[in-house]
């Protein structure tokens, strides 16, 4: 039996729970969320990392995981992600659902606790993080940036939507650049971590079998004591149409080349055409059944990979693509014609069914996991209506063949970005 309750903690602090008797864990996250800035984005960055460390209640790693292990081996995550123009920053606790404690214990109610414990008690050196957490912290950072760089297809796809969106919050790194990250300071964190507390947007989650009540409890009586100013606000742009391609083409150490166009689609979260959208993307380049997947790829072996993706907040679609240097213009050419295809309807209903059913099947996996419901609701944070997985699969079975038309010929072409080989060393 599925449970959503929702309910405001105090403004700018909401709370939801999903109860699900299915699993036997629960999930607690803490999502802050805040405008993304050039100057605040890598000091924010850092503070989930720093606080997921200890409390002053639990000091160090190993009091902090002795406290997990006595929960039955629960565990504390921390993250950064970007939502369209806005940065959310995360802790997750995951630990046994109540009704398998041995002695009757309230899992929920403790991690719940620790939770609150870590968030707005951090164990402070005369004030501030501690030093030798904050410079662990700035190293992991700078290693996770390093490693985005170091996956060229994952730097294929940063870079087209920095250069697209280089005049949004959204072109902005959602660890902000690594120089920054050197650049930090333990008061800028401690003053990022103030702010946070005090005014950012936040949205706490419970999923799994639990009773939310001590919970919201144990959170309403934490932000009751943490002083909330006004919230920040929280936009996000939309461009709706391309009015030039801008083109980009990069030369580095790699074998294999990458190609990366980006469009704009017109249409984003709340819109009620959002649904035909993401159809119209799954049908292009979204599925193995997809135009681009069987003609870019199979049919003509001008790429190793060739997909479509869209981002609901921002209204953008990204076709990522392998390719070899020689066959970029190729590539490009044949991704354009097959978006033409889909403008033009030149696609049967065996196509719709096909990526119908890939979308709803993985909106039912969704439900598999207490980590992909979370992203989930996150996800609908500033929707008209919160929506379930299965709600969403059901609105994309409605769309019709026409919606896909209209949607596919809302898209514009805005960017253009190569990354290709030196020569011959390359790697």
């Amino acid at each position: 039996m599925i449970g959503i309750e929702q309910r405001t903690i105090c403004d700018g602090v909401n709370f939801r729970s999903i109860r699900d008797n299915k699993f036997k864990t629960v999930r607690m996250s803490v999502h802050l969320v805040v405008p993304m800035s050039r100057t605040a984005a890598a000091e924010n960055a850092l503070v989930p990392f720093l606080l997921s460390r200890a409390s002053r209640e639990y000091p160090d790693y190993t009091k902090l995981g002795q406290r997990l292990a006595e929960l039955y081996g629960a565990s504390l995550n921390a993250d950064v992600q970007k939502l369209g123009d806005l940065q959310v920053l995360t802790i997750s606790a995951c630990g046994l659902a109540d009704r398998y404690a041995l002695d009757g214990e309230s899992i929920s109610r403790e991690l719940g606790d620790l939770l609150c414990s870590i968030l707005f008690d951090p164990p402070f050196e005369d004030g501030l993080f501690p030093q030798d957490g904050f410079e662990q912290e700035k190293r992991q950072t700078i290693e996770l940036i390093d490693s985005e760089f170091n996956d060229k297809r994952t730097y294929a796809r940063q870079r087209c939507e920095a250069l697209m969106c280089k005049n949004e919050p959204f072109g902005i790194s959602r660890y902000g650049s690594k120089e920054d990250i050197c650049n930090l300071q333990r008061s800028a964190i401690t003053d990022a971590w103030n702010a946070l507390i005090r005014r950012a947007r936040v949205e706490v989650t419970v999923l799994g079998d639990c009773d939310p009540e001590p919970v919201y409890e144990g959170f309403s009586q934490a932000f009751r004591k943490a002083g909330r100013e006004s919230v920040v606000g929280c936009p996000n742009t939309v461009v709706r149409c391309a009015e030039t391609v801008n083109e980009v083409t990069e030369k580095m150490d790699v074998a294999q080349g990458k190609l990366v166009l980006g469009f704009r689609t017109g249409t984003a979260m709340p819109e009620e055409a959002v649904p035909a959208v993401k159809l119209m993307t799954a049908l292009y380049g979204g599925t193995p059944n997809s135009k681009l997947f069987l003609n870019v790829r199979e049919k003509l072996s001008l790429c190793y990979y060739c997909s479509a993706q869209f981002n609901s907040m921002k209204g953008i679609m990204l076709v990522q693509s392998g390719v070899e240097t020689e066959n970029m213009q190729k590539a490009r050419e044949e991704i354009l014609r097959q978006l033409d295809e889909v403008k033009k309807g030149n696609f049967d209903d065996s196509e719709i069914e096909a990526a119908k059913m890939s979308l709803a099947n993985s909106y039912r996996t969704l439900s598999d996991s207490l980590g992909g419901l979370d992203n989930w609701y996150l996800s609908q944070t500033f929707a008209n209506q919160i929506q379930r997985p299965e709600e969403a699969a059901a609105c994309i079975n409605a769309v019709t063949r026409q919606e896909i038309i209209d949607a596919a010929n809302r898209v514009t072409l805005d960017t253009v970005y190569c990354l290709v080989g030196n020569g011959e060393d390359a790697q």
